[in-house]
């Protein structure tokens, strides 16, 4: 879709949802990773709190991962410390469950674990608005709960907590970050009152993200402007040679970050030694992170397999509930592109056609807004689709066999995404039913 243009720059432009914001809902929060975008927009929103609403007090919430760079947890209070008496502040460190993808044994990792406590990357800090299990007033929050639940839950609270008034969380996301986030504001279907940049969490919830059509160069354009503050570990990764789109500020051993883990080593040691005995897998993923062995560059086959039966083989090396995850998602991918099919372009369907695959038709797909054509593949699934070079979003074994290397729990490089609902239900039948475990795959 072509960008339309307005006659004003993004900071007017923010400045106008700032307006609107402030008159429609009666509670406003922050939420601040610590990064640049987040640092900024609170920033930004204090200016003009003070300015324009000096009465109208906003809150400020930090979800803590635990394991992060020294200098981070040093902006983060450094922030608290000169904002505490002009906002609401939660700091919260709080056990929750976070994905991980440097193990091929454990899905999740948990931040503050009570039970750990002698493993913890640091000590907890000791502020008066730190939120821990000794002093937690977010009535909604369950043990070792998710973190995306959490971070929605304490919006829930927030707004029960201040009259069940109409409550927005404002978020640091801008368009540009990735494709998926372009497409999110571009196809949502209930913004509030015509904002595609205003989604609807709860009753009388929601978040909005009035930076969305910022760009980075905007964001460290307004850092100067305005001389604000900001977390010096983007200073660090410059140095380190990375680009912008690899500056990230998240938990070290998620999807996006596993990457770049090797960096704590140079950029910070002595939360390098604590992270290897946090999480399983964080020395082996920050040494071959981005070679073969976690399933990037050209992965070759094993001699004597086919990418079918190399996956299968695999498959049977895994514990038990991670096989069977992985097990449910390629079914699901299977039994998508043999009964419903992907919307594909017109180029796609005719080197797949050129190629000898057998495809067919299967009316249009309304997740593309172009309303491209649903393909379905006809008898097996391909064992890969290497001579395929306009698309990689078609199935194959290469791709699932992938997907494991990759500790991809998720399978998001199949274009999965996480239905944590669906998963605590699965969860509880797994449980209630453990002894039927061993059974055949099915595939």
């Amino acid at each position: 879709m072509i960008r339309e243009y307005l006659g004003q720059n993004v900071y007017e432009a923010f400045q106008e949802r700032l307006r609107f914001i402030f008159e429609e809902f009666d509670n406003i929060y922050i939420s601040f990773s610590g990064g640049k975008d987040s640092g900024l927009l609170l920033n930004l929103v204090m200016d003009y709190q003070q300015k324009y609403a000096p009465n109208k007090r906003v809150g400020v919430f930090h979800q803590d991962f635990e394991a992060q760079y020294t200098v981070t947890t040093e902006y983060v209070e450094r922030t608290f410390e000169r904002i505490k008496d002009k906002v609401e502040p939660y700091w919260v460190c709080l056990p929750m469950a976070t994905r991980t993808a440097l193990s091929s044994y454990e899905m999740y990792w948990y931040p503050w674990d009570d039970k750990k406590e002698e493993l913890w990357v640091r000590k907890m800090p000791r502020k008066k608005y730190v939120v821990s299990l000794n002093a937690n007033p977010i009535t909604t929050y369950r043990y070792r709960m998710h973190q995306e639940d959490l971070a929605k839950q304490f919006g829930r609270w927030y707004r029960m907590a201040h009259g069940n008034g109409k409550t927005v969380c404002l978020l640091g996301i801008r368009a540009d970050e990735s494709l998926q986030r372009y497409s999110g504001f571009l196809n949502k279907k209930f913004g509030y009152k015509g904002r595609c940049w205003i989604t609807k969490q709860f009753k009388d919830v929601w978040c909005a993200s009035p930076l969305y059509d910022w760009s980075a160069g905007d964001v460290w354009h307004a850092n100067y402007i305005f001389d604000y503050d900001y977390n010096h570990l983007y200073d660090l990764y410059y140095m380190a040679g990375l680009k912008i789109s690899q500056m990230r500020v998240a938990s070290p051993f998620n999807d996006y970050s596993k990457d770049s883990l090797n960096l704590y080593r140079v950029i910070d040691p002595k939360i390098w030694v604590k992270l290897v005995g946090r999480v399983k897998g964080a020395n082996f993923g920050a040494i071959y992170g981005r070679t073969k062995a976690m399933g990037y560059r050209n992965i070759s086959l094993p001699q004597g397999h086919t990418w079918k039966s190399y996956t299968m083989f695999l498959l049977d090396t895994l514990p038990i509930r991670l096989r069977n995850n992985y097990v449910k998602k390629f079914n699901t991918s299977i039994k998508f592109w043999h009964e419903t099919g992907g919307g594909l372009d017109e180029d796609v369907i005719q080197e797949l056609t050129e190629h000898g695959y057998q495809i067919k038709r299967n009316g249009v797909s309304n997740y593309t807004l172009s309303k491209k054509s649903r393909i379905v593949f006809i008898g097996k699934i391909p064992d890969d689709t290497d001579d395929i070079k306009l698309t990689k979003d078609i199935p194959s074994w290469k791709r699932m066999c992938c997907c494991i290397l990759k500790n991809d729990h998720i399978c998001r490089s199949m274009g999965f995404g996480m239905t944590r609902e669906q998963q605590r239900r699965i969860d509880a039948i797994r449980r209630k039913y453990k002894s039927v475990e061993e059974m055949n795959y099915g595939i």
